[in-house]
């Protein structure tokens, strides 16, 4: 097996769990996350695990993948013994509309013969707009989808541009009525606020598109320049400015308040729901400490308070898998804090808060500092739960150092 990264140990061929990671499976909310790293093309702000056809070759390919998919989750049923059914599944990527309807129903259906459905499971698939048509959410719908997020990021061409997608303004919020005429649930569109050139107006257009769409769900995430990147490499040499903290705060505010105007309510630093129901299970099951199985190149799993991620090239993934091997690469056993300081970095994100018995004494004290610095809502304090302010918002990750 490769070396596992260094902030890891290595993962055991057989990929056993310790029988403590395994004593709860079950209590807690369990899920499946799959990752499909095809792309047809590269954005220039992604730096997920995506590959497209040029990269790849003859190495690896949606066959071999899926191959691999199958045999990764006949494992994984093994190594947990009683696996529960999932509660949540969740296919991103990449592009996992490149797959079409008969690929992602290939997908959902190695799921429920390896672990099974809960009744009532939400199933999750990411898609690029100009990868789907209402034959495709046609076919999501009858092989048992329930959720469809969108990547739309802006209205405005000129941003798409910065940005390196390839979609045209419009088709996102076509794709999304689509979706919905075609019996699918709950329907999110994915934005990205900030990149250099957007001007208010163009976050103003493309929010009244979102809205336009009937959409139940919004996800909204400022921009981030990941080192690595085509977009990095522009900023570094000067071609386009980085982004400005400022300016993105302005625009948080923008989004929510229509957000927020439109009946949309934050429910997630980062998203935004029609009501309960149309929240996303798979990232709150995240987001509370749950356990759910990554499968794919690439992947990261928690079970138990043990967390390990796969080898991230196709073909090495399809290569152990075909061996009889794991294809976990590193792994990492949380210690009490590490898993302390996890629940107050995700949690406090939420409308709901995080309860104010999770903090230590210090971290408690420090809670009423925040709340009188105008960051944590005094009321919800006293009632026991940490919940962010709007102000809180803004800066939920220096509130998140404070409380840890």
């Amino acid at each position: 097996m490769p070396s596992a990264p260094p902030d890891g140990d290595p993962a055991p061929p057989d990929g056993a769990l310790p029988p403590a990671a395994l004593a709860g499976l079950g209590a807690r909310p369990f899920g499946v996350y799959v990752h499909v790293p095809f792309c047809a093309t590269r954005c220039g702000y992604c730096d997920f695990n995506t590959y497209t056809p040029g990269e790849l070759g003859t190495s690896a390919s949606p066959a071999s993948w899926m191959e691999g998919l199958r045999r990764e989750l006949e494992l994984a049923a093994t190594i947990l013994g009683s696996p529960p059914r999932a509660e949540t599944v969740f296919v991103g990527g990449g592009t996992p509309s490149l797959l079409g309807a008969a690929g992602l129903s290939q997908v959902l259906d190695a799921i429920r013969a390896t672990f099974g459905l809960a009744d009532g499971a939400e199933v999750t698939t990411e898609s690029n707009p100009e990868s789907t048509s209402p034959a495709f959410f046609a076919g999501l719908r009858d092989a048992g989808y329930t959720r469809v997020s969108l990547g739309m990021q802006s209205a405005a061409r000129h941003v798409l541009t910065v940005l390196d997608r390839t979609h045209t303004p419009g088709r996102a919020v076509a794709a999304a009525r689509e979706a919905r005429a075609e019996g699918i649930a709950h329907v999110n569109l994915d934005l990205i606020y900030g990149t250099p050139g957007e001007r208010p107006g163009d976050l103003a257009a493309s929010l009244e598109a979102v809205l336009e769409s009937g959409v139940d769900h919004v996800s909204a995430y400022a921009l981030i320049v990941e080192e690595g990147t085509a977009l990095a490499r522009r900023i570094r040499r000067g071609e386009l400015p980085a982004p400005d903290d400022d300016v993105l705060a302005d625009r948080y505010e923008q989004v929510d308040a229509a957000l927020e105007a439109a009946g949309l309510h934050w429910y997630e630093v980062s998203n935004w729901a029609a009501d309960a129901g149309a929240r996303c299970a798979h990232n709150m099951l995240y987001w509370r400490g749950g356990d759910w199985w990554g499968a794919g190149p690439g992947a990261h799993s928690h079970v138990g308070g043990v967390r390990w991620w796969n080898v991230k090239h196709p073909a090495r993934y399809a290569e152990l898998l075909a061996g009889g091997l794991s294809p976990a690469l590193g792994r990492e056993v949380l210690t009490a804090d590490d898993r302390r300081v996890e629940r107050v970095l995700l949690e406090l994100r939420l409308a709901d808060g995080l309860p104010v018995t999770a903090l230590d004494a210090a971290a408690t004290e420090e809670a009423g500092v925040a709340a009188a610095d105008g960051l944590l809502d005094p009321a919800a304090l006293a009632d026991g739960r940490c919940v962010l302010t709007d102000r809180g918002r803004l800066l939920a990750d220096a509130v998140v150092r404070r409380l840890t």
